[in-house]
């Protein structure tokens, strides 16, 4: 019963009424499958969509008005679609660094860490976080990639490691500058709520609910993820939502959040088809695996960090109103030299901005290029990400 991570969303095309159609994914299995939570999304006027298999919602009120909130106070996200593992047994320390580029070794107890899962050429399966417990590690991926992400680890784990599908818990998020405010009056444990630094989690009291707390997001915001039993996800969502602080926010907004805090969302911004260093991931290889290696695509990522890749994944600044959508190519006059990954209208900037993977030669900062959008030219620049700043809760900070 647990949770700790940064949720997937959509890839916006409007800031308004967006068709419902638009958000249907034709890779996942015919269904959709209803979260715990799906009965509290339609009384609370969630519109539904299809996303990963899964009826979500995208939005209740409306993405920019959601999306501001979140911004100024505090959203809560339902993201109980994404997978919860718990792993462990005998050597499951060495067993996991053996499928993932990650130093365990320095990972205290709580502490939560980003990884990826890579294929044997160094391409991107899934990013992901992982969690030191007492007595293994709880892992969080992404929903539309989970079932492929068990069966790659039943694959290259040893049978002596136990994979836990913690399929009946619900995991939710609370992001927002007020989210300490809102969340502290309602838990109790052995250390304040006040204790928990960024990527750090405990065990809480929520409600009289078990509840495993971890101050992460994927929105840029501080933010806690809240991992609980799904039976219980009702009655503590009432509990949140009920402070004057908090929203329910829908994948809409959670997409445009996360692309103003420039994080990549899977299956866009990084496939099996690109290499972390080039993703721009590189803080996910850890400082021992990147001279020791030993794990999966390790000889192209390493040669990646010592050479430099051959493209980049920059941010874009867009001149003008108009949007550039996944798929534009980036020019340098008439020549192609990338592709946009993400791009949407940024509430908080108030213009389009966008994701893109650019060749090197080109992706330095301050670099003007265009971007074709059915024909039409616009003019983009490359600016430092993220494009609104971070406010996560650090160690030490004020």
């Amino acid at each position: 019963m647990v949770p700790q991570l940064r949720a997937e969303s959509w890839l916006v095309s409007d800031l308004n009424d967006i068709p419902a159609d638009e958000f249907e994914d034709s890779d996942v299995p015919a269904g959709p499958l209803l979260l715990p939570l799906d009965a509290w999304h339609r009384a609370k006027g969630g519109r539904m969509v299809d996303f990963a298999g899964y009826s979500m919602p995208v939005q209740y009120e409306g993405i920019m008005a959601e999306h501001l909130w979140t911004r100024t106070h505090a959203g809560l996200f339902d993201v109980s679609h994404m997978g919860q593992l718990y792993i462990s047994g005998e050597g499951v320390e060495a067993a996991l660094e053996a499928v993932l580029p990650i130093d365990l070794s320095t990972l205290p107890l709580g502490g939560v860490r980003y990884s990826l899962l890579l294929d044997e050429t160094g391409g991107i399966l899934d990013d992901l976080m992982v969690t030191r417990w007492a007595t293994g590690f709880y892992l969080v991926v992404n929903g539309a990639t989970k079932w492929d992400d068990i069966a790659h680890l039943r694959e290259h784990l040893p049978d002596a490691v136990t994979i836990n599908h913690l399929d009946e818990s619900a995991l939710l998020a609370l992001q927002g500058p007020q989210v300490a405010e809102a969340l502290a009056p309602l838990v109790e444990g052995e250390q304040p709520l006040s204790a928990l630094s960024f990527m750090r989690g405990a065990a809480f009291k929520l409600g009289g609910v078990d509840a495993w707390i971890s101050r992460s997001g994927y929105t840029g915001e501080d933010g806690f993820e809240i991992s609980i039993p799904a039976e219980s996800a009702a009655a503590v969502a009432d509990l949140i939502a009920a402070q004057p602080q908090v929203r329910p926010i829908g994948l809409g907004a959670r997409d445009s959040l996360r692309l103003e805090a420039g994080l990549p969302l899977y299956g866009h911004d990084m496939t099996a088809e690109m290499e972390p260093v080039e993703a721009g991931l590189a803080f996910g290889i850890n400082k021992r695996r990147r001279t020791e290696g030993g794990f999966p695509g390790a000889e192209r990522v390493i040669e990646a960090l010592m050479e430099g890749p051959s493209r980049r994944r920059v941010g874009l600044a867009i001149e003008g109103r108009m949007a550039a959508r996944e798929g534009a190519q980036v020019l340098v006059g008439e020549t192609p030299v990338g592709i946009v990954t993400s791009g949407g209208f940024s509430p908080s900037l108030e213009r389009p901005i966008a994701m893109a993977y650019v060749e090197a030669p080109h992706s330095a900062e301050g670099t003007r290029l265009f971007i074709d959008v059915r024909g039409r030219k616009l003019a983009a620049t490359i600016v430092p990400m993220p494009f609104v700043p971070h406010r996560y809760h650090r160690k030490g900070a004020a």
